[in-house]
């Protein structure tokens, strides 16, 4: 898969981010309105009114030295291509716009001023770390934003976001609760910085549903290039109870595998310690460069949004794939950006097909989703709704309406599901001391 690296996780607390009007300056369109900027076209004319084509916008950083998630957009044309085949959504062509982020601040608001520009009725499926670079202006233009990847708090504090999974959150708190029948003492290593302030209470939501005690919270430099003191006290703190086996979890995002090598390195001196991962960080390709059925992650617990890829119920995502995607190989099917957009597109299908034959506008779209319609999704994700604040409000997240996770589980090199079923982990972070 292209770009394996991994985000840092963004999730920040809710105070933080800025409630502000976006002026739409003549400098900023003009950056991202060529190609150069990073947007790309499928064909078709704008609009939206009676029959005429809608236009949307899928973005996400590609070509970029950290988290890559070129497959997003990619997919995104290739629905375009598939749904227009068979005659548009509800009678309409659709047409994708696509932006790279860049994994920057000032691209990502790009993004969104282009697709101000573009009169586009939603932004959908797309990835981007800055948050409160782009949702304040989506906001302004009241463009919904559907189905972004749950990188960042603001996706489930914006009123106009429509998040299908329940990003970082609700994987820490379920591999927490897995964890707390089996480990003995557990060891978080997450980046010592504002974001990663708020994983160890996700984490120990989970710990403490299953009555286990909270994790030894490790801190390491956002920056570094070298994990080896880091690895070796979180060693050294899961083997204090020699009767039961101890737990690491790192959660570096797009530095956790190069944790992983002094990890690996270390662990020789206490084999009996376990490792455990978020599939945020942790996917198959990782997996199988960090040496696969002998690598450090063989046994390892990992949580999830959605079922694992060899699942039937991806069978429709894969069929589009083989017959529209013409061998595009930054589509992978098992990667979770690409499963996120599927899902972000059947959810606005689904809204525009709830208006009949009335006009396809960013507020009719949004007032569709406001307004009770439920989605179901073949099973890959509970049925979504956003009409009512979640129950999670109380902790920073009104919207945060999925907090459904799977349970996997690396076998022989492998992710394999270790239970059939969704674990949710709604009651679980309603414990999180966030405060």
């Amino acid at each position: 898969m292209t770009g394996r690296r991994r985000t840092r996780n963004t999730i920040r607390p809710l105070h933080t981010r800025p409630r502000r009007a976006t002026v739409l300056s003549a400098v900023a369109l003009a950056a991202c309105a060529s190609l150069a900027a990073g947007c790309g076209v499928i064909p078709g004319a704008t609009g939206g009114a009676g029959d005429g084509p809608i236009t949307v916008m899928t973005w996400a950083p590609e070509q970029t030295g950290a988290t890559n998630k070129p497959g997003m957009p990619a997919f995104a044309r290739a629905y375009a291509r598939w749904v227009n085949a068979h005659g548009g959504i509800a009678g309409h062509q659709l047409k994708v716009l696509t932006c790279n982020d860049h994994n920057d601040s000032v691209a990502a608001a790009q993004c969104a001023t282009t697709a101000v520009k573009n009169d586009v009725v939603a932004v959908v499926g797309s990835y981007s770390q800055y948050g409160d670079s782009y949702l304040p202006t989506l906001e302004s233009a009241g463009i919904p934003y559907i189905g972004g990847y749950g990188v960042t708090t603001a996706e489930f504090t914006s009123p106009l976001s429509y998040p299908v999974n329940g990003g970082q959150p609700a994987l820490l708190a379920g591999l927490g609760k897995e964890l707390a029948g089996g480990c003995g003492p557990v060891a978080l290593i997450r980046p010592d910085s504002i974001a990663g302030d708020e994983l160890p209470a996700m984490l120990d939501s989970g710990l403490k549903a299953g009555a286990h005690p909270a994790a030894a919270d490790q801190r390491a430099a956002d920056d570094t290039t070298e994990y080896s003191w880091p690895a070796q006290k979180a060693l050294k703190t899961t083997t204090t109870d020699p009767a039961k086996k101890g737990c690491v979890i790192p959660a570096l995002g797009d530095r956790t595998d190069t944790f992983m090598d002094s990890f690996r390195r270390d662990r020789e001196e206490y084999p009996a310690v376990k490792t455990a991962a978020t599939l945020d960080s942790v996917d198959q390709t990782v997996i199988n460069e960090s040496g696969g059925q002998s690598g450090p992650y063989e046994g390892s617990y990992v949580t999830g949004w959605y079922p694992v890829a060899n699942d039937k119920r991806w069978d429709p995502m894969k069929k589009v794939i083989r017959e529209h995607a013409f061998g595009d190989n930054r589509i992978d099917p098992a990667d979770a950006g690409v499963q996120t957009t599927w899902i972000a597109y059947t959810v606005f299908k689904a809204a525009v097909e709830s208006l009949g034959k009335g006009d396809v506008t960013a507020d009719t779209v949004r007032k569709a989703l406001d307004d009770g319609l439920k989605v179901t999704t073949g099973g890959l994700t509970p049925t979504l709704h956003w009409a009512d604040e979640s129950r999670l409000a109380a902790i920073g997240f009104p919207r945060l309406v999925n907090a459904d996770v799977t349970l996997q589980v690396v076998r022989q090199g492998q992710l394999v599901a270790a239970d059939k079923g969704f674990v949710n982990a709604t009651g679980t972070l309603e414990g999180a001391d966030v405060h």
